[in-house]
């Protein structure tokens, strides 16, 4: 207990420290919120095991290191490498953050359309930025989500998205935080917030990415607010330092006939968490949830999913995978309520587990709490290894046993990767899987 103490000590002091010189700290509503997250974050402290939702996930190793705010001059970064990790093809559009601080030199943000505003979160805190106050906390739960608390405390570096009324944003946006060597033992708070207005579209692609193998701790929140008929497409893909830590929350809130789709790709750090809450406030509201998290070695990856379906005529669809090898340890918790005015709800849910080695472990638990009584809901979780039959077949057509495997494990994660509707970023996804397979260039001849 004295340990948890001392630790949260340490964020307190951290804030007193910092809150002077962060970003749009003259705003007197950005100070009270900031304020009453470290004051919230200070009482509650750290997660443990008793907290049903983090049972299977221990945060110790992130409290014994006393992790300090990032400085604000960026370290060098290699250029070469930093070019390849960007990956252009994806987006014309792009922010860019090196070791959690924002590198303009590095991001295109030239020829937006018309009704579109991108800026860093820094330049809209200090601009008080028209629309940045009414969303920023809207869809983030503080009191339930006690790293969101932390985050609201220190975030200021981050983006700001906001669609006009109508405005269809046709080019993906990609925001990038790269990490290099200079960033161990280091923390940053990074913040994306997504205002969608009435029947606005975009694609937003968030990526955390790492130059060089350091330990450091990210923690970040993405809140997204959707109007009316407004849709967004959001693709993330987490492949930090296999050193790292990365804690990490989507908060969204919808209103009628919105649409939001999520792909969530895990495949680094050595504990990563993912916290996705989707509130479907208005009628008419559709969500997707789609996501893949492969891990190996000693790596741990949760994720927790909470679905509020609070008005009628309403449809959540969650496609889950998880692959594991090594000791690797997978938890999936998915929660749908279905509240007593939520009436017609369609709510689907579905994660399933493969395991690639006897030490690999999964723990699933996927929840229905249904309060109305004219709805259409299902869940299903299952934890398997690969089917002796079907490795058998392949072999008999003359591969071998690690190709028939990596063959049948790729077709186990190709049916996430097939949902993502970005042409640039399924063909990456499709190599970063094949990869992580053992005989990767023969079984490129397969797919």
């Amino acid at each position: 207990m004295n340990a948890v103490i001392q630790t949260d000590q340490h964020y307190l002091a951290e804030f007193e420290c910092v809150e002077s010189g962060l970003a749009g700290a003259a705003l007197p509503w950005l100070r009270e919120l900031r304020r009453d997250a470290i004051t919230t974050f200070a009482a509650s402290g750290f997660p443990t095991q008793r907290d049903e939702d983090w049972k299977y996930t221990r945060t110790n190793a992130i409290e014994k290191r006393a992790f300090v705010t990032a400085p604000v001059t960026g370290a060098p970064v290699d250029a070469q490498r930093l070019q390849q990790a960007l990956h252009t093809e994806f987006a014309v559009h792009r922010l860019v953050f090196i070791d959690g601080r924002y590198r303009a030199e590095w991001s295109r943000l030239d020829a937006l359309p018309a009704g579109v505003r991108v800026l860093s979160l820094a330049e809209a805190m200090r601009a008080d930025a028209p629309g940045l106050r009414e969303t920023y906390g809207k869809a983030v739960n503080t009191s339930r989500h006690r790293f969101a608390a932390l985050n609201t405390a220190f975030a200021e570096e981050g983006a700001f998205i906001a669609l006009e009324q109508g405005v269809v944003f046709e080019q993906p946006l990609q925001i990038v935080f790269a990490a290099t060597a200079a960033h161990g033992g280091h923390v940053s708070h990074p913040r994306i917030v997504v205002s969608a207005a009435a029947g606005s579209q975009a694609t937003l692609i968030e990526r955390y990415v790492a130059l060089d193998e350091a330990v450091y701790f990210t923690n970040a929140i993405t809140g997204v607010v959707l109007g009316k008929n407004a849709s967004v497409e959001h693709c993330r893909l987490q492949e930090e330092s296999a050193k790292a830590f990365h804690i990490s929350g989507v908060h969204v809130t919808q209103d009628k006939d919105s649409r939001y789709t999520s792909h969530a790709i895990s495949l680094g750090g050595l504990l990563a968490r993912n916290d996705i809450d989707v509130q479907l406030a208005a009628p008419g509201v559709e969500c997707t949830l789609n996501g893949l998290y492969m891990a190996a070695g000693r790596q741990h990856m949760d994720t927790h999913t909470r679905v509020d379906h609070l008005q009628p005529h309403g449809a959540s669809h969650e496609f889950y995978k998880g692959v594991l090898d090594g000791h690797a340890r997978g938890v999936f918790n998915g929660k749908v309520v279905v509240h007593p005015d939520a009436q017609k709800t369609d709510a689907r849910q579905s994660n399933q587990n493969l395991l690639l080695s006897d030490d690999a472990e999964a723990d699933t638990k996927p929840e229905l709490e249904i309060y109305a009584d004219d709805v259409k809901c299902a869940h299903g979780a299952t934890v398997g290894q690969l089917d002796a039959d079907s490795v058998f077949y392949l072999r008999s057509r003359g591969m071998d046993e690690r190709a028939a495997r990596s063959l049948l494990t790729y077709a186990f994660a190709s049916d996430i990767i097939a949902r993502v509707q970005v042409p640039a970023i399924r063909a990456y996804l499709q190599e970063a899987v094949i990869a992580r397979l053992p005989d990767g260039p023969q079984l490129k001849e397969f797919v």
